[in-house]
């Protein structure tokens, strides 16, 4: 009757019922292979610690897709011939291959596999078993996109875990946003920390080639990024490159086509679209009132244009006949090649990895392009029993060569000017206003690039002590930028050149020592740091204008009539000192204490050092021999606090000094520079400090069906570092100062299912989701309780008690219609602003918070599917805002007095969607005069995408085997394919409206091989 019972229970847990246990059996059943040379072979698996039968265990012959699985009793029955193996694989438990040897019964004991449980996770500084982790760590599920058409690994990571919150590129090559658990500072820095391979990598991620990271680490919680101190109070992404293996030489390579277009198809308006907005702008004029929709033959379109240029009297309607396309001809359909090559291998005593990739990818936007090339030796050497060295080093090649038009001004620039004249020149100012010709600034000679370099060198050394090591890490990060120029437009058309050149170098020196040992039921893991770092930078730029030729561009200065020059440097060093405590009893009781002091040359000189401590408890109930639930595979509940920080810019706390045109001795003279301080010096200035509490869950079900975890947090930050304005009385303007405190908290929640594991069908769902919220407790020394919101800073929109990303403006309620009692200063197509304080007219009281521009709570769900050698996958990505929140300025408000509404151009769906009498339910205003008071349009940005899909199919091994090849996979797949939104405008994640750049839906071609 219990066995009975757990399977039933069983079979709930993975979203079966008996009776479709029996009919999956029934299933199985028609696949046995029924031959006169075979036999039917039949016996049970059972769980070999608690004799309890397995349910859906995979039973396949060897080399063949023949196979079955086992029923709600364990039970089995499969055509065999004498000389078959049998695999035995089912999840959570080790796999086994068997003979048959002429057995018609064949009962099976499966183990459970425990080094599932103990996948081991990058913690910074090393690494430790899962099972035995206190904080939250996760580590990203990197390999299911690395067929997505990602130039930058963030791009792998977009709604994958909860609580990382990874924006879009829009750029070719570009890098996305990225934060996580919310924001933490006010002015201070807003940067995850980087960590390569255990060195703090300052450069930007898309140096790395994607194909070369094995695994990514995530650091949450305040106890799990107290380890990095003063840098990682915004959270702390650990990436690991590739290694060898002992083995013979594996050969892979991968070559890509994408092809790529805007998720949305957006334009600006043609000629005669254009024309009719004018009609609608002068629709008191164009139109016959009282309503004004019978058109008025009298009008005189042409009378109401703006300038001179768009007007021809040669014409039959007075207007130029230009219809010119400024976005058609400023954009084209991007594109991406990547081609990825690396061996890898080794001895016992030597393992190597060699890769090398080229990535050429071509963006939407006329000259938005990204070229890298980059090579990676990864060395391991183990010459001695108690040695181990090597290496982990790259080189990154960019290239941005190519200076993009203005998007501005591709989108506003009108169709009835044109870029060049009849002989084919430019016309620098086709409106004959200051408005620019978008490819002045494109039509140039460009070269950008940029080179990086990065090797960590280490040694560790087994010491005389059992489980004592001594290991050193010296990284070196050097970076070259490149920026070379000449345009014959600039300097007011009278030409320009330039050649910037940054050199950027860091070292880091980690000294550390770790001990590991084991006494009876106690086990211990120390961790000693002792390290330091510099960084330091260098600018040079040489600048020349008003070149009478300009054939030789940036590579000749001297041509230019005025020279500048200008150079700027900086340099900043660490020293940290780091002790880490692990203690385990049983196997179920866990304890994690760490205590980290950081120096930075940036602080004031009273705050040079600070301690950042923290301390982590676990309990694996699933260990106590009193928890009986057989369901349960594993369950522990785990908690920390601790303390992390945000260091502020390396001379925050000194006085600064500006430069201006100071004076002129005598007519004719030149004008001398002066100097004057502007802020006041800071001698007490520090860091910020991020103390938070972590309370997790972690849990394996139905012998390790269901797997997942839940995460609450609590943190506060205090010290905000912040410019606060001082009388200019003092002679200074602002001084760096700490104010105030904000609160985060948050709930993360993610789970994974394996819905279906048969011998040839597979099928699983990831789903994660989370929520943060953020408060402002103090600014200026008041607390949120306090009497009164003297704290509240408005001008910088923050507010006692109020989210960081609150957004205190005027609410608006529709757009004035012409049968309104409008108050005065208004007029037909303005917003109706709300009289919010009901004192009879608009002031600026009338503000209120009108929403958040962070969101609710974001989810993401990931399926992937295995036929056979067919694989197909895909992932949903979403950010919500619920009631008001995730709320963003969307906004345009025309009136006809201002001569730019009349002569820019516009994306065709927003001047579609702007008032007149005969568009009333318009969102935009437009309006014949502007109003008293503006209002701004907000909209929130919930949407649900679909972000990736992949499909892709391996090809036998038996057509392989022949030609000496371990495998090749052909694969398609799709990015940003479909997204559900309310958003008005080129993308709600990105944040872009009309007047922003589009996010890109891709889809790909890719084949690997395996040798």
């Amino acid at each position: 009757m219990k066995t009975k019972l757990m399977s039933c229970l069983f079979c709930v847990g993975v979203g079966l019922v008996p009776s479709m246990a029996s009919s999956m059996n029934e299933e199985v059943q028609s696949l046995i292979v029924h031959q006169s040379n075979k036999r039917a072979l039949s016996g049970i698996v059972t769980d070999a610690t608690t004799n309890e039968p397995l349910i859906g265990v995979s039973i396949l012959i060897k080399g063949t897709q023949v196979g079955t699985v086992t029923d709600v009793d364990g039970k089995f029955i499969l055509d065999v011939s004498q000389n078959d193996v049998l695999e035995f694989s089912y999840i959570g438990y080790k796999s086994q291959t068997l003979a048959v040897e002429g057995k018609t019964i064949l009962n099976v004991l499966m183990t459970p596999d425990n080094e599932m449980l103990d996948e081991v996770v990058v913690v910074g500084y090393g690494s430790m078993k899962k099972s035995d982790l206190t904080g939250a760590v996760v580590s990203a599920n990197i390999k299911d996109f690395e067929k997505a058409p990602n130039t930058n690994i963030l791009q792998s990571l977009q709604g994958t875990i909860p609580g990382l919150n990874v924006g879009q590129a829009t750029t070719a090559g570009g890098t996305p946003d990225v934060s996580i658990r919310g924001t933490n500072t006010l002015s201070g820095s807003k940067d995850v920390l980087i960590v390569l391979d255990g060195i703090i990598y300052t450069s930007p991620l898309s140096s790395i080639n994607p194909n070369d990271i094995e695994s990514v680490d995530v650091l949450k919680d305040a106890s799990a990024t107290a380890v990095y101190g003063a840098q990682a109070a915004n959270g702390v992404l650990l990436i690991t490159t590739k290694r060898g293996k002992a083995g013979k030489t594996k050969v892979d390579f991968s070559t890509a086509y994408t092809t790529s277009s805007p998720t949305k198809n957006l334009r600006p308006m043609n000629r005669q679209e254009y024309l009719d907005f004018t009609r609608e702008f002068w629709y008191d004029e164009a139109y016959l009132g009282p309503d004004y929709k019978t058109p008025n033959p009298d009008f005189d379109l042409a009378s109401k244009l703006p300038d001179a240029v768009m007007l021809d009297a040669d014409s039959p309607d007075g207007i130029v006949p230009y219809d010119y396309d400024w976005w058609g001809e400023g954009t084209s359909n991007a594109s991406m090649w990547e081609n990825k090559l690396s061996l890898s291998g080794g001895t016992d005593t030597m393992s190597y990895l060699i890769s090398y990739a080229n990535t050429s990818q071509k963006g939407y936007i006329l000259n938005d392009e990204f070229k890298r090339n980059s090579i990676r030796v990864n060395l391991d050497v183990k010459p001695f029993s108690w040695l181990k060295t090597g290496v982990q080093t790259f080189g990154s090649f960019v290239n941005r060569d190519g200076a993009q038009p203005d998007i501005w001004d591709l989108v506003t620039q009108n169709p009835l000017c044109r870029p060049y004249d009849d002989e084919g020149e430019i016309i620098p100012y086709p409106f004959n206003t200051l408005d620019t010709n978008p490819f002045m600034l494109s039509d140039v000679d460009d070269r950008e690039r940029h080179n990086y370099f990065f090797a960590n060198i280490y040694a560790e050394v087994q010491l005389p002590i059992k489980g004592l090591t001594y290991r050193f890490n010296f990284g070196n990060n050097y970076r070259i930028d490149e920026h070379y120029q000449a345009s014959e437009y600039g300097a007011s058309l009278n030409g320009e050149a330039y050649k910037q050149h940054t050199e950027y170098y860091d070292w880091t020196f980690d000294n550390i020592v770790n001990y590991n040992g084991e006494f009876g039921d106690h086990s211990i893991a120390a961790t000693f740091l002792y390290g330091a770092s510099e960084r330091k930078q260098n600018y040079t730029e040489a600048k020349s204008q008003k070149f009478s030729r300009l054939s030789l561009g940036y590579n000749d200065l001297s041509l230019g009539k005025d020279q500048y020059t200008s150079s700027e440097a900086w340099s900043e060093a660490l020293l940290y000192q780091m002790f880490r405590l692990n203690y385990k009893y049983k196997n179920r009781y866990l304890l994690t204490a760490t205590v980290r002091r950081d120096g930075f040359s940036g602080f004031a000189e009273n705050n040079k050092f600070a301690v950042f401590p923290s301390v982590a408890l676990g309990w694996v109930l699933s260990e106590e021999k009193w928890f009986k639930a057989l369901w349960v595979d594993q369950l522990k509940i785990r908690g920390g606090w601790g303390i992390s920080g945000n260091q502020t810019s390396r001379y925050k706390s000194l006085a600064i000094v500006d430069t201006y045109s100071g004076y002129v001795f005598g007519d004719g003279a030149a004008t001398e520079t002066a100097q004057k301080v502007t802020a006041m010096g800071n001698n007490d200035l520090k860091w910020e400090k991020t103390s938070g509490y972590n309370i997790g869950v972690d849990f394996s079900l139905f012998k390790n069906r269901l797997i997942g975890s839940l995460e609450l947090y609590y943190t506060t930050t205090r010290d905000l570092l912040y410019d606060r304005v001082i009388p200019t009385i003092t002679g200074f303007s602002q001084i760096s100062s700490n104010i105030g405190k904000i609160r985060n908290k948050g709930v993360e929640f993610t789970i994974t299912s394996h819905n279906f594991v048969l011998p040839n069908f597979e099928w699983s769902t990831t789903f994660n989701i989370s929520a943060n919220r953020n408060r402002i407790v103090s600014l200026l020394g008041r607390d949120e309780d306090g009497d009164g919101y003297e704290d509240d800073l408005t001008s910088s929109n923050l507010f006692i008690g109020e989210s960081t990303s609150a957004i205190y403006d005027y609410q608006i309620d529709g757009i004035w219609q012409l049968n309104d009692d409008i108050p005065n200063g208004y007029h037909p197509g303005n917003y109706r602003i709300v009289d919010t304080d009901g004192n009879g007219e608009i002031t600026t009281d009338d503000r209120v918070i009108l929403g958040y521009k962070d969101p609710a709570y974001r989810f993401g769900i990931m399926n992937k599917f295995r036929w056979k050698d067919l694989t197909f996958s895909f992932f949903i990505n979403s950010a919500q805002g619920g009631k008001n929140g995730y709320m963003q300025s969307n906004s345009k408000s025309m009136n006809r007095g201002i001569d730019n509404d009349r002569r820019w151009n516009m994306i065709s769906e927003l001047a579609a969607d702007s008032w007149s009498p005969n568009n009333p339910n318009a969102t935009y205003a437009r309006s014949t005069a502007a109003p008293t008071i503006t209002g701004v349009n907000y909209q929130q940005r919930s949407f649900v995408r679909l972000q990736d899909i992949t499909l892709g199919y391996n090809l036998p091994n038996s057509w392989l085997r022949a030609i000496g090849i371990d495998n090749i996979n052909v694969y398609v797949s799709g990015k940003n394919l479909l997204t559900f939104t309310k958003w008005k405008g080129w993308d709600p994640e990105a944040g872009q409206d009309y007047f922003g750049r589009p996010v890109l839906k891709s889809f790909t071609v890719g084949l690997n091989v395996t040798l």
